[in-house]
């Protein structure tokens, strides 16, 4: 007993004590929490000082005259950009933070902006900028036996770096920002490999200074054979150019006001995504950021009706359809040819038989909007030569007529199934006999067209295969395919056609799907910035359907009626599904049969439900020529771009055929395909082929491995 008293005496005595002493260990643990921050954020700021003493370092050392590069000093292309892009970077200058200053007072409009370039990525304030050292990529080295690497200091972080090239190239040490982590890094701008400042003069010594392009030099377009084109006309050219831009505007107007006024009574329909760019968002920077690529109005205008047309091959009416027309009548192919040959900045020459540069369209106002970051990623990995920006004033045929030369080059689009026929209908006009076949980065809303091809449905699934990198790997390794081309047109009760035929690759509807498309796209160009990824899209119809010359009759409760190309509508959805076998009366479906199929819409929840795989489409027909006729004005869509059409016949009739690459990572059979297209194109190189049995022998092998 006694015992026990003693512990609950000792007890209660403990308990007062840690009462009494609780606020002091409390005070203690946050004293000690305090000290752990303040030490950890003293180490941050040593080793930020520390790598900025680093890059001062370097930006002395290029000052050096044994340490210059040896190739032509190269100005950096600045575009002008919000100082939010730039809070993480420092000023390649002045090598200050570009985070904009905390101050009390009024921001000046200059704290607003910074510069920044669309090449290397490197940033700068507005007044560093002119004093700027000249290292940008060198896009043209004429006149050289090598192509020579250019190392510079990687400005900005970026995901599009090869495993193989994050060790030092000489002494195959990590190149990483770790603590402490020695010598900083030099990044060649052609081939991607990395070296340590202490290591360049060992490498330099024992090596040399040749650069093989790295692991993508089959799809860089070598400076090598980059011919800068001198376009300098001197002021009084400059001066009558402006005149004629002042003098295009104001014809561009007066047109557009006449149409309206002609027009007011109808409805302006089957808009583009591309065609509606605005100019002044990529008129300006793309002038600065890529000169070569320049695409203003000529002195008569005629290169603004260049390219009335949208991605789907339809005539945008925003950008008036019948000035146009009328206006292009009269200018035959060689003026047309003369007006792109003088805008070219560069000139392709005396390329090797075994190049097969990329060519590259990127079109910033596609679904994800993310043509500024794309254009800068590919840049670096690229010659910038190579890489085109879509916009209103500039289509594909600029980039198509400098590579017109190039006996074997494949294309990437970056956009969305309207940007990919848009380039399509481009080659067409080309007349090629071996036509470029078109690899796709899905960059748009829907990148149906893009998910057959087995290149996925949106940016999202490019990162997450591994970048840019992965998708030219992929690119280089791909295997050529058929895609059928159909053309749509558009007549009244006498046959006349009422507007030039439009192009369709994927799909037409009509009725119901149509409207939630119009309806999307309408929402689409009133709030852009809701729409950065694709969109899944959730009236009884008055048509007469005509397959093969016979009326197939349309379902009582059908509200829409769509012709598939594809198997993929609506961002993924399989409309015909090949694997039902509920239907015999139908072949499968095949994008290369020269034959569509036709399907019925039960109406906006049919949609719902098809979208979440609970329902099916109905089949109503295969054919290849099908008319629709409207007897009333419905919504039709092609490809996505959708317009309000009144009462009519819609023929759609097979057009042709255009190469395609399928990605061929995960099929046996495609990795024999590619092969076999590269054996194909050497066969034509060394003559032992020509370009037109290339063309059959790759249609014949893309329809017998499909």
């Amino acid at each position: 007993m006694d015992d026990d008293g003693f512990i609950d005496i000792w007890l209660h005595t403990l308990n007062k004590d840690m009462a009494e002493s609780r606020p002091f260990l409390i005070t203690c643990f946050i004293a000690a929490l305090v000290g752990i921050l303040t030490i950890a954020y003293t180490a941050f700021q040593w080793r930020r000082n520390i790598n900025l003493s680093w890059m001062k370092a370097i930006a002395r050392s290029k000052k050096n005259p044994k340490t210059r590069h040896k190739v032509h000093a190269t100005p950096h292309s600045w575009v002008l950009e919000a100082v939010s892009r730039g809070k993480n970077l420092s000023c390649c200058v002045c090598l200050k933070s570009m985070a904009p200053s905390q101050s009390l007072g009024p921001m000046n409009a200059s704290d607003n902006s910074i510069y920044c370039c669309s090449v290397c990525g490197a940033v700068a304030h507005l007044n560093c900028s002119s004093i700027a050292h000249k290292d940008c990529k060198c896009v043209s080295m004429i006149g050289y036996e090598h192509v020579l690497h250019q190392w510079a200091v990687r400005w900005t972080e970026t995901t599009d770096q090869t495993d193989e090239t994050s060790f030092c190239t000489y002494c195959e040490e990590p190149c990483s920002g770790s603590f402490l982590g020695g010598s900083p890094i030099w990044c060649c701008f052609w081939c991607q490999r990395l070296v340590h400042v202490d290591c360049h003069n060992g490498m330099s010594n024992e090596r040399g200074d040749i650069c093989d392009l790295g692991p993508f030099k089959r799809l860089i377009l070598s400076p090598l054979h980059v011919k800068e084109l001198n376009t300098s006309g001197g002021f009084l050219s400059s001066i009558t150019h402006g005149a004629n831009e002042i003098a295009s505007s104001v014809r561009a107007t007066i047109r557009s006001q006449s149409k309206k006024h002609k027009n007011s009574n109808e409805d302006t329909g089957n808009s583009d995504d591309v065609r509606d760019a605005s100019t002044e968002n990529s008129s300006d920077s793309y002038q600065v950021a890529n000169g070569s690529h320049e695409m203003e109005e000529s002195c008569n205008g005629s290169l603004d009706e260049r390219f009335p047309h949208g991605q789907n091959g339809g005539v945008d009416k925003k950008s008036d359809l019948k000035p146009s027309i009328s206006r292009s009548g009269s200018i035959n192919s060689k003026d047309e040819t003369q007006v792109l040959k003088m805008k070219q900045k560069y000139e392709l020459i005396d390329l090797p038989p075994d190049a097969r540069p990329l060519l590259v369209f990127i079109n910033k106002k596609s679904g994800a909007q993310r043509g500024n970051s794309l254009r800068q990623r590919l840049n670096l990995l690229l010659n910038p030569v190579q890489v085109f920006e879509l916009s209103s004033a500039q289509g594909p045929e600029v980039g198509l007529y400098l590579f017109r030369k190039v006996p074997h080059f494949r294309i990437l689009v970056c956009g969305g199934d309207g940007t990919v026929g848009w380039v399509l209908n481009a080659i067409d006009k080309q007349n090629f006999v071996s036509p470029p076949p078109v690899a796709i980065l899905p960059a748009g809303t829907g990148n149906d067209l893009a998910r057959v091809l087995s290149w996925g449905g949106g940016l999202g699934s490019v990162e997450r295969q591994g970048g840019l990198c992965t998708l030219l790997n992929h690119i280089e390794n791909a295997a050529v395919t058929i895609l059928d081309r159909w053309k749509v047109s558009i007549v009244n009760q006498q046959g006349k056609q009422l507007e030039p035929p439009k192009f369709m690759n994927n799909y037409i509807g009509v009725g119901c799907d149509a409207k939630v498309a119009l309806d999307i796209h309408n929402l689409r160009e009133e709030n852009p910035d809701k729409f950065y990824n694709q969109v899944h899209l959730v009236s009884a119809v008055a048509v007469a359907l005509l397959v093969k010359y016979i009326f197939v009759e349309t379902p009582f409760d059908a509200e829409g009626v769509l012709l598939a190309n594809i198997g993929s509508y609506m961002g993924g959805v399989d409309l015909w599904q090949n694997e039902d076998e509920n239907y015999d009366n139908f072949d499968p479906q095949s994008m290369h049969d020269k034959i569509l199929e036709v399907v019925s819409i039960s109406g906006t929840w049919h949609l719902g439900a098809l979208q979440v795989g609970l329902s099916r489409a109905r089949r109503l027909a295969q054919g290849q020529t099908i008319k629709i006729q409207l007897f009333s004005a419905f919504p039709v869509q092609i490809d996505g771009e959708p317009w309000f059409q009144q009462p009519c016949t819609i023929v759609i009739s097979h057009h042709g055929q255009a190469f395609m690459l399928r990605r061929v990572s995960e099929e046996p059979l495609g990795h024999a395909a590619a092969i076999i297209t590269d054996v194909l194109e050497n066969a034509e190189t060394s003559r032992v082929i020509n370009a037109s049995q290339k063309r059959a022998l790759l249609q014949e092998m893309a329809l017998r491995l499909a």
